[in-house]
This record gives C-alpha cells, sequence and structure tokens, in this order.
C-alpha cells in the first residue's frame, strides 16, 4: 500500500492557516492586547496543524518504528493515512467517515458557530461600554475563550500530532489565564454588577437553562 507521499504541499498549509486564522481574525476584530494575544494563540495551534496535515509529518517520522511495527501494511506517508486515531481505535474504510473525523467536524462547526456568536454579541457591549450578559454570555462568562478550545479539540480528535497535543493544555492555560485578566478588568469597571455576574453565571461550562430575566437585561 505505498504510494506517493501526501506531504510538502506548503500551498495547502499557508492557504488553510490563513482561512482560518482570517475567520477567527474577522469576528474577533483584535483591539486590545489581550485580544491579540488569544488570537496569536490560537494561530500558533493552527499553523502547527497545518504544517504536519499537509507539510511535514514530524510526527508520523517520530512514531515510524512503532508504526510501522504495529501496522506493516498501511503507508503513513499517504494524506489519508495520517488520520492516526482512525487506526489506532481499528476503523475501517475511509478515515473522513469515521465516528472521531465526522465527530471532530461537529466540535469543530459548533466552535466556529459559538465564536462567530459570542464576539458580536461581545463587541456590541464594548462599544456602549456595558456589561454583556445576552446570547451566549447569559450562560457562560468566557464563550469566545470556549469556542477556540472547541476548534482546538476538533482538530486534535481529527489529526492529532505531538506538537499541537502539547501545546493544548499550554493554550487551555493561556486562556484560562487570560480570562482572569479580562475578570478582573471588568470588577474594576462593573464593580457589585460583575460580581453579581460571577456568581449566577459559569466561567467556561455553558448551563442549559438561562433566567430570562436576566439575559434579556
Amino acid at each position: 500500500m505505498h504510494g506517493e507521499s501526501g506531504y510538502g504541499l506548503w500551498t495547502l498549509v499557508i492557504l488553510n492557516s490563513a482561512i482560518f486564522i482570517f475567520f477567527a481574525f474577522s469576528f474577533i476584530k483584535p483591539q486590545t492586547t489581550t485580544d491579540w494575544r488569544s488570537l496569536g494563540a490560537f494561530s500558533a495551534f493552527v499553523v502547527a496543524l497545518f504544517t504536519e496535515m499537509y507539510g511535514f509529518p514530524l510526527t508520523i517520522y517520530f512514531l515510524s518504528g512503532w508504526l510501522t511495527s504495529r501496522f506493516p501494511e498501511v503507508d503513513f506517508l499517504a494524506h489519508d493515512n495520517g488520520h492516526l486515531l482512525h487506526f489506532l481505535f481499528g476503523f475501517e474504510g475511509n478515515p473522513h467517515f469515521d465516528p472521531l473525523h465526522l465527530a471532530s467536524n461537529l466540535i469543530i462547526v459548533l466552535g466556529l458557530f459559538l465564536l462567530a456568536s459570542a464576539w458580536r454579541v461581545l463587541h456590541n457591549a464594548q462599544r456602549s461600554r456595558t456589561l454583556v450578559r445576552t446570547g451566549w454570555y447569559a450562560r457562560c462568562r468566557h464563550p469566545q475563550y470556549l469556542a477556540f478550545i472547541l476548534i482546538m479539540s476538533g482538530f486534535l480528535l481529527q489529526w492529532p500530532t505531538i506538537p499541537t497535543v502539547m501545546m493544548f493544555p499550554v493554550l487551555i492555560w493561556v486562556y484560562v489565564r487570560l480570562a482572569r485578566h479580562e475578570e478582573r478588568q471588568s470588577l474594576a469597571e462593573f464593580g457589585d454588577e460583575y460580581r453579581h455576574y460571577m456568581v449566577s453565571t459559569p466561567a467556561f461550562i455553558p448551563k442549559l437553562f438561562i433566567n430570562q430575566s436576566h439575559s434579556a437585561e
């Protein structure tokens, strides 16, 4: 099952990275240092991901001895075979249609939808200098960072690599720190109003049911 290598496609690395970074940029519209940091962390993950997906398969080379002994019939330099979890979980057929890949696509789409929805509401509130408590912000305090985490989780489920697996917990830590920094700023600006919001609304895990009177404020 040896065929042509599916890597060294640097045009696809640049194109795919640019698409996802531009999408995030278009909704975040970074203005503050915090905005740029959140976008920068996400961009680093995306570039590392697509570099291995289409450019240079560092993880496959690093694990080549173990992969060859475990799956001697598989040519892992063929692009479709870079879906390592497809083989590790024993799925058969086209890896693009296995349960993990389908689940990853759903998670990525949900993350992109959440990112677009959350930042639109946030920037409207920033322009009016009011505390945002509507939309997704009625369900959790930091839906924008949750969106980034969902997108990265989806990509990890679809195409895990050593660099991105190592980066993932670090980036979660970065987003938690950014969230705490934003909360200190909000406490300084809104005082007791934000303290009440913190008590009634979880940080990252959205609540299923919301108080309609609060969400309408």
